[in-house]
């Protein structure tokens, strides 16, 4: 009977910990570490074949938890390993750290230990209906650090703007909600907030006002007199500051500010760059209205090769756009949540195609209206995430078959 090896590795940042097992669950007794750089990893290809030649393995199948970037330079390397290869067509396993938090719980009173973690994600791909992991592709890799750090980028962004907004209250507190820029974070909005308190915006002319909102917006705004007397309106109505916390607030204002536009010329410079990475990928996303450049990568750099997914319900659990199901007899649950699973950056940029779509597109837009009132909480968000459930659909037959897309009467051919 042939036999297989199998190896299961605890990843850490500076050390490997490694089980080797049979397809019986036997082998030896306790784990072995080697240092997690080049010379332990090709020390851990020696003993991999040594133990393999030892055991007569003919299939060796090796794991590892795909653990932050700690696993990454271990799985190519292992996989180019010319030794390896020659030895046998090892198979890896790069496991999602859940898939192996819940196998453990099979096991009762197992601790935390990085001998025990090895043991279980040897035993995981031994016991486990699990697929092996493709070798990464680095161009698909190279546009996807830049896209992560993107969503990194705007969720940072995000933040700082609504730090921004609490201290924009404590100074001028009727500005937030009423305020009379179209964007609160615009050029003019930001250098008068930072610039004039209440108390100085009701007593200056409105002229002042409105030649002030001239200059900073560059001329561009429309009825800067009639913006300028609805500040007037705001000074007066705003609560007075207590004078003990004007100089800490004007500060950290000002550094928050400072903040939102040092992270809005990042974007606009990784944007470029993401735009410029795409241009290797061939893709049609693009032909669809309000899917740009940044939206095409996102989706693109999680996806990889397209081909990889059999089918759009695939992709859709991929992306963790599915709902749990709870049925027990003749009990089918209506109200089901969302899985929390599969790759969130790939939701994320997907969720941001379906809002752009649903603007653009009337096909998209009915679907996410007709969801929206079906229910009377989280309707927006419950009908954008379902948007985005449809769009995984023309995602995939965009990529999958190459088509440009052709909307018919409003609705798409695809």
């Amino acid at each position: 009977m042939p036999n297989t090896l199998i190896v299961g590795i605890d990843v850490r940042s500076q050390s490997l910990v490694v089980r080797f097992m049979d397809q019986d669950g036997n082998g030896p007794c306790k784990s072995f570490s080697v240092p997690n750089d080049l010379e332990g990893a090709d020390k851990l290809i020696s003993d991999i074949i040594a133990y393999a030649l030892k055991m007569e393995a003919s299939t060796i199948k090796i794991g590892m938890e795909s653990t932050s970037n700690y696993a990454w330079h271990l799985h190519l390397h292992l996989a180019s390993s010319p030794e390896l290869l020659n030895f046998s067509s090892p198979l890896f396993y790069v496991l999602n750290p859940s898939v192996v938090k819940g196998f453990k719980k099979t096991y009762t009173h197992l601790p935390k230990t990085d001998d025990i973690d090895s043991f279980v994600i040897a035993d995981c791909i031994r016991f486990g209906r699990i697929k092996p992991s493709n070798i990464p592709d680095s161009r698909y890799a190279a546009l996807q650090r830049l896209t992560r750090f993107r969503y990194r980028l705007v969720q940072n962004l995000t933040k700082e703007k609504n730090r921004a907004l609490n201290l924009i209250y404590l100074k001028f507190s009727s500005y937030v909600a009423d305020n009379p820029f179209s964007n609160t974070f615009g050029k003019a909005s930001t250098s008068l907030i930072e610039r004039f308190t209440p108390d100085e915006i009701a007593s200056m002319p409105i002229e002042d006002i409105a030649e002030f909102i001239i200059s900073e917006g560059n001329n561009r705004l429309k009825d800067p007199a009639v913006i300028a007397i609805k500040l007037k309106s705001l000074a007066n109505r705003a609560y007075r500051l207590d004078p003990n916390l004007v100089d800490s607030v004007e500060l950290t204002l000002t550094m928050t500010l400072e903040n939102i536009r040092f992270f809005e010329n990042q974007l606009k410079k990784l944007d470029k760059e993401i735009e410029k990475q795409l241009k290797a990928f061939s893709n049609t996303l693009q032909t669809v209205p309000g899917i740009g450049p940044v939206i095409a990568a996102g989706i693109i750099a999680e996806i990889g090769d397209i081909h990889r997914f059999t089918n759009e319900a695939a992709l859709a659990k991929f992306a963790g756009l599915v709902w749990n199901k709870y049925q027990s007899g003749n009990f089918n649950a209506e109200d089901t949540s969302l899985a929390k699973c599969g790759n969130f950056y790939l939701r994320y940029y997907l969720v941001e195609a379906a809002n752009l779509l649903r603007m653009h597109v009337d096909e998209y837009r009915a679907f996410h209206y007709k969801k929206y009132n079906e229910v009377n909480k989280h309707q927006h968000k419950r009908a954008l995430v379902l948007t985005a459930r449809k769009a995984v659909r023309l995602v995939f037959a965009l990529l999958s078959k190459g088509q440009i897309y052709r909307p018919v009467g409003g609705i798409s051919s695809l």
